[in-house]
């Protein structure tokens, strides 16, 4: 997993309207970056809400918010219109992006053993450096955490 300190590993994914996002749109901003690992789960869609009820207070200290899963651009659109999510969903099908930061490993399921990604948020200075790191982030609070993080 990347550190605080590093720079965000660079990326160009699709968001839910097919349009291209890069790592360098956000070249002189703050933003967060949560990966997930499905659209729709319990988990997820509480994560997702949570910051889509804070979006205004984000947007209000200059912050912009990239959630990315390995969900392709259709569920993602799905996703956005039940939830009503304004900010950005990247699509990672291959994963590619999340074994750049490291988010990418094995999990366990009831006994059963399989590669996904490790809930993880991590927060970008105006110079692309990564300032603080959320493994393992419990869903429920975060976006709350994130956000006095921030105000800091």
């Amino acid at each position: 997993m990347i550190s605080e300190g590093e720079r965000v590993p660079e990326f160009e994914l699709q968001d839910a309207d097919g349009n291209t996002v890069k790592s360098s749109d956000f070249d002189g901003k703050r933003f967060v970056v949560y990966f997930y690992p499905k659209d729709f789960t319990p988990g997820c869609t509480i994560q997702a809400d949570e910051f889509s009820k804070e979006y205004s207070r984000f947007k209000k200290i200059g912050v912009e918010i990239v959630g990315i899963s390995p969900d392709d651009t259709e569920s993602h659109k799905k996703f956005c219109d039940k939830m009503g999510i304004k900010y950005v969903l990247l699509s990672d099908v291959g994963a590619e992006v999340c074994k750049r930061f490291g988010v990418w490993g094995k999990k366990q399921f009831m006994g059963r053993e399989y590669m996904g990604v490790q809930r993880s948020t991590f927060l970008v200075d105006e110079k692309g450096k990564v300032f603080k790191v959320y493994e393992s982030v419990k869903p429920k609070g975060h976006a709350e955490e994130v956000l006095r993080e921030l105000s800091k």
